[in-house]
This record gives C-alpha cells, structure tokens and sequence, in this order.
C-alpha cells in the first residue's frame, strides 16, 4: 500500500470502542467469572443461613364515637368529645407517642431479654424459658451484658460471668435513672437455690422454676437487660398504623416487624389494651373533675346543712313550738322558693366567677368541670368548654411527639386562645344576666319578708331558721342528684377503642430475608462485579493482544506471525529445521521475495532491515533467524549488528564482541578483520562492537553508505539488525538503506502507543516498504478472529494447522502440560 493510500485511510485515533474482542476477552476469564459468581452464592447463602426470620404481624381496633349504653337524655351531667374523625387523629397520635410505648415497654418488661446460645448468635426465645425473673426494680441491673443461667438441677442454678472490664453500665427499672457500677473482672460462679435472692453488683431479683416446666440438668440461659429509652425508641419508630380501608376510616390496623413472634403478639395486643383504658380515663377526666368539683361544693353544703340544723334544734329546745297561719306559711313557701332559685344563681355565679379565672390564670384547660354540675345549661357554654378540652388534650398527646416551638403547637395555641377569648365573653355575658335575675329575686324576696316584719320576733326567727335549713338541704339534695349522676355516667363509661381481631400466632407472616432475593442479587453481583472488572481492565490495557488490534490501529499489512518457542538459544531454524517457528520464517521469507518483486530491484544483493519499538520484542531473535533461513536456502547472507548501544548478536555464534562494525567505521580496522564466519553455511556476521560515544553520526557517515554498496555486491541478502525505533533515532538513519524492513511486535507486550509512532512516521515517507511480524503468537480466539493470513505454523509450541506429522513437538515434561492446560483460557 502506498503512503498516498495511508493518507487517505482514517485515523487511527477514531477507533470505536471493541465490544467483540471485549466479549472475547470474558470468554477467555469465564474461569474468573465463574468463581466470582460462585463466591457470591456462597455468600448469599450464608446470609441467608446467618440472617434471622423477620415476622410481621398486625391487629385491628375500632374507634367509635362516645359509647355509653347508660347516658340518656334526662341525664343533666353530659360530655360532648367531638366526632370520630378527630378521636381517630389523636389514636394514631397516641400510639407513636413515646409515654404511650413506655407503658406497653415496662408492663411487658421488654428491656429484658431471655436468650440462648445458637448456632449463629445468642437466640431470643422470649415466653420458651422454663423459669420466670422476677427483677428487683429498685436495684441496677447491669446493662448490655448477658448474665449465665446454669441449671444444676431440680433445685439449684449457677450464676455465671466473664467481665473484662470492671467498669459497667446498669440501669433501675423503678425511676429509669442509670448508674455505674463496679464489678469483678474475670470468671465469675455463684450456686443459688430455687427462690433464693440473688443480690449481685450486676444482677439483682429472684429466679423461680416454673412448675410445668421440666428442668435438665446443664442447659444455660442468659438474660440481658437493655437500656429503657433506647427499647421504647425502637419500638416506637417501629409499630406502624393507620386506616384498615378507605371505606372504613374509624377501623385501624396495627403492624409491628421483628424476630420474635411472641413479642410481636403482645406488644401489639398490649398496645391495644393500655390505648383502650387511656382513652377511656381521658374520657373519664372530665366525669372525674366534675365529681372532685361537686365534692368539693358538697362539703361546704353539707357543713352549712349541720350548722342550721344544730341551730333549729337549739332554738326548738328554747322556744315553744309555733302555729303559723295558712297566709304566713304561703309567705314562707314563696321565699324559699325564691330563695332556692337565689342560690342556685349564686352558684352558677360562683362557677362562672372560677371559670373565668381558671381561664385567666392557667395553662391546662384539661381539669374543668361540666358547666352542667352546677345547672349552666347554656349551648354557647357548653359547647366552648368541650373544644377547649378536647384541643387541651391534643395539645397534650403533641406534645410527646412534637416540639413546643412547632407550627402545630401554635396553631393549636392560636386555636384555644380563639376559643378562650369567645368563652370569656359568654362568661361576662351570662353574669350580667345572672345579676340581672338576681336583681330581680331579690326585690321578690323583700316585699315577702315585709309582709312577715308585724310578726314576734321569735316567729320571725324560726322562719328564717327554717329558710336556711330548707335551701340548705335543697343544695344538698341538688349536688347529690348532679354527683350520683356524674358517677352513673363514669361508670358506665365504656372505651371508645375497640380490639376487633387480635394478634396472633396462626403460622406465616414471614417477610424476610427474601432468600429469593438474596440469591437473584448474589447471581447479578456475581455476574456484573467480574464484568465491570474485566472492562475496566479492558479499557485501561494498552497492550496489543492480537491480529484485529493491529489492523484497526495501522494499514501497515501483517507479514508474518511467530509462536512462542522455548529453546535454549536462538538458532532454532538452524537447529530445530522442522519446528513450526522454522516453518514461520520459511513464510516470512516467502512474503519478502513478493516485496523484492515488486520493487523490481538490480540484480545486486538485498537488504532487509528490522527494527521494533522498545527493547525485548524479539527484534536479534527475527534477525538471527531470518539470515539463517536465507543462508540455509543457499543465499550468501550476512547479519549486520547495527544496534551499536545494546549489541547482543554475537553470544549465540560464541564469538566475541571486541571487533565488529564500530571498529570498521571508525577505520581502526579492515571489513575482513571485523566479519565472521559462523558455522552455518553461506551465513557471515559482523557483531556491533564496542559501544561509541556517538552511534547515530557513525551510522550516518559515508563510510556507512560504502559499506552498504560493497556488502550488495558481494551478498544476496543483507540482514540489518537495528535499535528500537520507537528509542533512538538509528533505525531511522538506517531505512535509506532498506529495500525492505520488518517491525517487530510482541503480543501481550508492545503497547498500542508506539504504533501510532510508526504510522506518524511511514505516513510522512521517512520508512517505506514496511510491514509487521508478530512475535509470541498464540491462537486464541478472543483476539485474531477473521484473520488466519495463511500462517499457521506459530500457532502454541510447534503445533501447526498441518498437524503434527510435519514438524516436530516440542517435549514438555508433565507439569509443562498440566500448566499448559490451565492457560488455555
């Protein structure tokens, strides 16, 4: 190919991406993607063996609105909590609240853990212990440490530890305060009996053999206690809940994950319960507040109650009997009437004159009692002093969720504020009107007691007792009815939650490890991590590995390819004649006979120059052996050594290096003094030399050139061994001379760099008549595909495509063979 064609080719910059040699090159590591894939199975089943069972359970509770089968109409004592829809709110609230997962924590006492010694790790086996601790709350248990339970036998047990520090953590369950404690370092065994306190630094309760339980003799418990905050904490981010369905918005569904099926199973059936009877003494409070109200009154009533009737009966003792007439005795029932009905104002005066400052004064609005206790039947009333309540108390349950500077805290606080200040002016309102009737009984109430002032003095006397003592016992009688009925309601009080289906233990409710999952994961790590390896590998490797590559980064033509062959030397066309490698430069010299064709050159000698990029890629090894396969063939042929820094042609011919082609240049010698004639026939060789200071100026002289013209008159072939030209400039000063030259390139070796220097360099005319030989050729099939060229004579250690009856095997001793057999891959 000529250098215009090479111009009018593509750069070799623009080569795309090699996606066939790169699944060539997965096939050939399948071994290392297959192991890959293995280990990640393996490792997926270990996590699957290794990984505790996660279980997730769930029950179901109903929120109605205002149960109560006793509350009737004629009931004056009434309570109004809002809709379901709010009630549902603040249970979904409730249940994630932290003093709401406490109390399910302590009365399940869950920082305590039963455990035994598995297989993998200490196992859980909460409710599958034959023995009950009963922990002694006001002491510290230590903390995160588990404590041995040894059996011994029907009777005793043995408490055993190993601390390695005497410095621990421990906690009393009673106040929740933790503490430090000091404890012996070291093995640690103490024999107790069934019953008996243990009263340990670490360990403080009794342990009790459950009766149903059989007891063998050598098996070990451990109980760990865990830190209260951190259990309810955890508990309480994971109990989950919310609408059963859309359709039925007041039915909520509770679900708890974990290992333990049993914990799950009470902590949500206990959540259930303690939610049902908080809500129901939240229902009670305003029921409980009314009644203390009414006791309260009630005490102050039933003392002025005692102190009249001690008065009438001192004044009866003293005085005769009277007979008042009918007139007098109508008087004195109209008074009491409008006496009743004075203090019955007085008291819804009294009650209102305390709301106001209760409102005025504090914060928690949560402890007022029914306006309807003290007959305040007004709907305005009423109705504030429920929303007050009823947002006092979810300012409450927000709380323990919520910080106090929250935009809901404040819209709350907006809200009650609202709702106060209208109450506040209901209250001012209704007080002026209760003045007003006041006002009005009493005017009433002077023109009757004008009418008895002609009466003694003693009747008058006795009416007035017996007016105290009648509004007295009416306010009594009047507080009692009100309590009897504020205690009828509480008790037949009934909670608004409902436990519809319960948790339990029917079987099922796995939902982790997904050992599916695991190994589908397992198989795609193992699958993709060794593919993005290869790749990056791949992408990252400079090196030329094969035939395609070559071709896709030059236009330079492949002349021949050269296998790998282990020898001792390398005169193996002189020694091994009928090894595939001989076989590979018998090719290799027929493809220059068509280049010297084409050429159409004098009928002189030929010269034919190899070179290379960097040292070690075979460039002495060609050289030798090529001259040696034009001598063999009859043609007289000399081997020049013109790699003048790093000479190394002569160790293979026992000849020395202290004369060679400097000492001819230099004319410190003759030609004749410098040549050698080596043992193989029609084959001369002239070594390099000792090294000179300045080789690229000999190689340039005239003397040089006159040497070239004389060697073509008295040889047919003139082999030029040359240095690298991707190091030093020689090689170049060298191509003037060639009437062809070989690059050599070693695969696996050369990188794909120095390519483009030798591309730069023929695309510009400095080298001419160039084409490459691979040297340590293998046949793999991850690389050369579509190739072939013709030469199969390199292919492995002698083995060509013509089979083994035309060159000679290469033996190899048996652990050649099982290496061998390993590398192809």
């Amino acid at each position: 190919m000529s250098n215009q064609d090479y111009l009018d080719t593509e750069e070799t910059g623009r080569v795309s991406f090699d996606f066939r040699g790169y699944l060539f090159k997965v096939l050939n590591l399948w071994k290392f993607v297959l192991l890959c894939i293995g280990t990640a199975l393996l490792i997926g089943y270990l996590i699957n063996v290794r990984k505790q069972n996660v279980y997730k359970l769930d029950s179901l509770i109903s929120v109605e609105n205002d149960q109560n089968p006793f509350f009737t109409a004629n009931t004056s004592i009434s309570f109004n909590w809002g809709g379901v829809s709010g009630k549902v709110g603040k249970v979904m609230t409730s249940i994630k609240t932290r003093s709401h997962n406490e109390k399910v924590v302590d009365s399940l006492q869950l920082y305590m853990q039963y455990l035994v010694e598995g297989k993998y790790r200490k196992e859980d086996v909460y409710k599958r212990v034959p023995f009950d601790f009963k922990q002694d709350k006001s002491k510290p248990q230590v903390l995160g440490y588990p404590v041995g339970i040894r059996f011994l036998n029907d009777n005793e047990f043995e408490v055993f530890t190993e601390f390695e520090e005497s410095n621990k953590s421990a906690q009393k369950y009673d106040d929740k305060s933790t503490h430090k404690i000091t404890v012996q370092t070291g093995l640690f065994t103490k024999t107790y009996k069934n019953g008996e306190l243990i009263d340990l630094p670490f360990l403080n309760g009794h342990l009790l053999f459950k009766p149903s339980e059989r007891i063998k003799a050598g098996s070990e418990f451990f109980i760990k206690f865990s830190g209260f905050d951190g259990i309810v904490n955890n508990y309480k981010n994971r109990i989950i809940i919310g609408p059963f369905a859309k359709s039925s918005p007041s039915v909520l569904q509770l679900e708890l994950a974990g290992t333990n099926k049993a914990k799950i199973v009470d902590y949500l059936n206990t959540t259930s319960v303690i939610l049902s009877e908080s809500e129901l003494e939240n229902k009670n409070l305003y029921a409980t507040n009314t009644i203390k109200f009414i006791d309260s009154s009630l005490a102050v009533v039933n003392s002025n109650l005692k102190d009249v009737t001690d008065e009438m009966n001192n004044f009866r003792k003293q005085n005769k009997i009277f007979n008042v007439t009918e007139e007098i005795s109508q008087i004195s029932n109209q008074l009491r009437v409008y006496d009743l009905t004075k203090e019955k104002e007085i008291l819804k005066l009294n009650y209102l004159d305390n709301l106001e400052t209760y409102l005025r004064t504090k914060t928690d609005y949560t402890q007022i009692a029914a306006p309807t206790s003290v007959g305040i039947d007004e709907n305005n009333i009423l109705s504030s002093v429920s929303k007050i309540i009823s947002m006092a108390s979810e300012r409450q349950n927000l709380e323990y969720t919520t910080k106090e500077s929250s935009g809901l805290i404040k819209e709350i606080d907006k809200q009650i504020d609202s709702e106060k200040n209208v109450l506040l002016e209901i209250i001012n309102s209704t007080k002026k009107t209760i003045n007003i009737q006041l006002s009005t009984i009493n005017r009433s109430i002077a023109n009757l007691e004008a009418k008895l002032s002609g009466l003694p003095e003693d009747q008058q006397q006795y009416l007035k007792i017996q007016r105290k003592l009648d509004i007295s016992q009416e306010s009594y009688d009047l507080y009692m009815t009100k309590r009897s009925e504020a205690a009828i309601v509480k008790a037949a009080n009934i909670s608004d939650i409902t436990i519809i289906d319960e948790a339990k233990d029917i079987g099922g409710g796995l939902i982790g490890p997904n050992k599916s999952l695991n190994y589908m994961m397992a198989l795609m790590l193992g699958f993709f991590i060794p593919m993005f390896l290869i790749f990056v590998v791949f992408l990252l490797d400079n090196t030329i590995h094969g035939s395609d590559e070559i071709e896709q980064l030059s236009k330079i033509p492949i002349l021949g390819l050269i296998g790998k062959y282990n020898y001792k030397n390398n005169l193996v066309v002189f020694e091994k004649p009928k090894s595939a490698v001989s076989e590979s430069f018998r090719a290799i010299r027929s493809s220059l006979q068509f280049i010297y064709k084409k050429q159409q050159v004098k009928d002189e000698g030929k010269t034919l120059m190899i070179t290379s990029s960097v040292s070690g890629e075979g460039k002495t090894f060609c050289s030798i052996n090529i001259a040696t396969v034009y001598a063999l063939s009859g043609k007289k042929t000399i081997l020049l050594g013109l790699d003048l820094r790093k000479p190394k042609i002569f160790g293979d011919f026992n000849i020395e290096n202290d004369l060679g082609v400097v000492n001819y240049l230099i004319d410190e010698n003759t030609f004749d003094e410098v040549k050698y004639t080596t043992h193989i026939e029609n084959l001369d060789i002239v070594p390099s030399g000792p090294v000179p200071p300045n080789p690229s100026e000999l190689l340039m002289s005239d003397k040089m050139r006159e040497l070239i013209a004389n060697l073509r008159k008295d040889y047919d072939m003139i082999v030029l061994d040359t240095p690298p030209l991707g190091l030093v400039t020689d090689a170049l000063e060298l191509t003037q001379y060639a009437d062809a030259t070989i690059f050599m390139i070693r695969l696996d070796y050369t990188k794909k760099g120095m390519l483009s220097l030798i591309n730069a360099k023929y695309k510009t005319g400095e080298v001419k008549n160039i084409s490459f030989v691979l040297n340590f050729y293998k046949h793999k099939t991850n690389h050369n595909y579509g190739y072939g060229y013709g030469y199969g004579y390199g292919y492995g250690y002698g083995y060509g495509v013509y089979g083994n009856a035309y060159h000679e095997k290469d033996k190899k001793s048996i652990l050649k063979r099982i290496k061998k057999l390993f590398s192809r891959s």
